[in-house]
């Protein structure tokens, strides 16, 4: 399975600290235009406004806002990657109903932080770009996944790549049921989901 990652399309990597801050500096701005009004309303003038800075210099680093709302979500799918990783860091006996519980609420713990993320990806996937990029990155975190079932001792033979990858996949889409109409996720679907989870991933334990 490939692990080349799909990098957001933005027009100038910035190399100073300077132009590092501008550019959060504009995703801050983004973020904070995508909770309060919505994707839809986004524009990059109304981005560039809210950030203080020319609209040109919003161009010197994206082509337009569907690269904004890009490289927003994928600094918010990087701070998935390290809350997941730290939370199951902090499992001393991981069982699988415990792997797959922690994982969930890895998730559901950065939504509750990044909303805009909620909007952009969970809501909206109208941008093709966001849409392909998060599809990359539950193949990551499937593989991710996989290499800590196996280092436990939890794999059992039987659980591949495209069974985690499934299993993966389908967290992704009661996440978007979870949180369709529930700024904080349905509770009720996240429980049923961790439950289907379980009951699913058991099937392939050691």
């Amino acid at each position: 399975m490939s692990t080349a990652r799909a990098e957001p399309s933005s027009r100038r990597v910035p190399s100073q600290e300077r132009n590092r801050r501008r550019v959060e500096q504009i995703l801050d701005a983004a973020e904070r235009l995508v909770v309060g009004h919505g994707v839809e309303a986004l524009t990059t003038r109304e981005i560039a406004r809210a950030a203080e800075v020319p609209v040109a210099s919003l161009y010197q680093y994206f082509a337009d806002k569907e690269a904004v709302l890009l490289a927003l979500a994928a600094r918010d799918m990087e701070e998935m990657d390290r809350q997941l990783a730290d939370d199951l860091a902090g499992l001393t006996a991981p069982g699988v109903p415990e792997v797959v519980r922690t994982a969930v609420l890895a998730f559901v713990t950065v939504y509750h932080r990044r909303r805009a993320f909620v909007q952009i990806y969970l809501r909206g996937r109208t941008n093709v770009a966001v849409h392909e990029f998060g599809r990359e990155h539950n193949r990551r975190i499937a593989e991710t996944l996989l290499a800590y079932a196996r280092d436990t001792g939890l794999a059992g033979p039987g659980l591949t790549a495209p069974v985690a990858l499934l299993a993966v996949e389908v967290t992704d889409r009661l996440f978007q049921l979870a949180f369709e109409r529930d700024d904080d996720g349905d509770p009720l679907i996240l429980e049923e989901g961790i439950a289907m989870m379980t009951a699913y991933l058991e099937r392939y334990a050691a």
